[in-house]
């Protein structure tokens, strides 16, 4: 594991040194947000796809709804009956996880880089790196510790906060949007009557907000992967999602 880590964290210098004619003193903050991007775009096919399989799954609708008249409240042969025809058309209801269960190893790799004090026995000299004045290992705790919240470190959360709530506001109005047009396409007694769904359906759209506490709690390097996948996912689903109803608005925005 060590040897693998030596090799990442090798891998985000050189990036860094890239950058830094450009980005300077936040070269290894602009090559881990590079580095999220290129992660995106690799895994945008597999978005790509599950956009289709969403597709697929919507146009199989009134089928289901049917299957639902028919098996009342024998919630297992509805199942059964849902996952048969899900098999004979060929259509996953797994495909939209994909590139969420593919960006995790990334994540989990930037994580312990920026959360471990040495690397291959050598003490890890990333985390003396910096975005602005506050170091890429540290967290917002340690911000505050160091001047507060409008102190030099603790700008550097905010800035990141007021982009995660631009974005999470986006998300919200976009998924409150699309709800509401499934809602009316979709006929009251059609409706699947799930015990919870109603709470669920209120708490989906705020979802986006959970990113705030995610960013404040992480090192501030894998906060940088997090805000940037973010952004990437809210454009990309806005683009792919644009003509499908509440489809991919509720998912998990990173």
């Amino acid at each position: 594991m060590s040897s693998f880590m030596s090799v990442f964290a090798s891998l985000v210098e050189h990036l860094a040194t890239l950058l830094q004619p450009l980005f300077h003193a936040s070269a290894t903050a602009a090559a881990i947000v590079l580095f999220t991007a290129l992660v995106r775009l690799l895994v945008h096919p597999l978005s790509r796809a599950g956009a289709r399989g969403q597709r697929d799954r919507m146009k199989l609708q009134p089928r289901i709804a049917e299957l639902r008249k028919k098996h009342g409240k024998n919630t297992e042969a509805l199942q059964k009956a849902i996952m048969e025809l899900h098999r004979e058309e060929k259509v996953s209801p797994l495909s939209g996880c994909l590139p969420m269960l593919c960006q995790m190893p990334a994540f989990f790799l930037l994580y312990h880089l920026f959360s471990s004090t040495s690397i291959g026995g050598d003490p890890n000299a990333l985390l003396g790196h910096t975005l602005g004045a506050a170091p890429l290992g540290g967290r917002f705790k340690d911000a505050l510790a160091h001047g507060g919240l409008f102190g030099a470190q603790g700008l550097v959360y905010v800035a990141l906060f007021v982009l995660v709530a631009a974005v999470a506001t986006f998300n919200y109005r976009r998924t409150k949007r699309q709800m509401a047009l499934s809602a009316a396409a979709t006929p009251a007694s059609d409706q699947p009557q799930v015990p919870g769904m109603g709470a669920m359906t209120k708490l989906m759209p705020l979802m986006s907000f959970m990113t705030l506490f995610s960013v404040a709690y992480v090192p501030l390097a894998a906060a940088l992967y997090i805000v940037t996948s973010t952004t990437w996912s809210a454009v990309e689903r806005a683009a792919l999602y644009r003509d499908m109803p509440y489809a991919g608005a509720a998912a998990l925005p990173v």
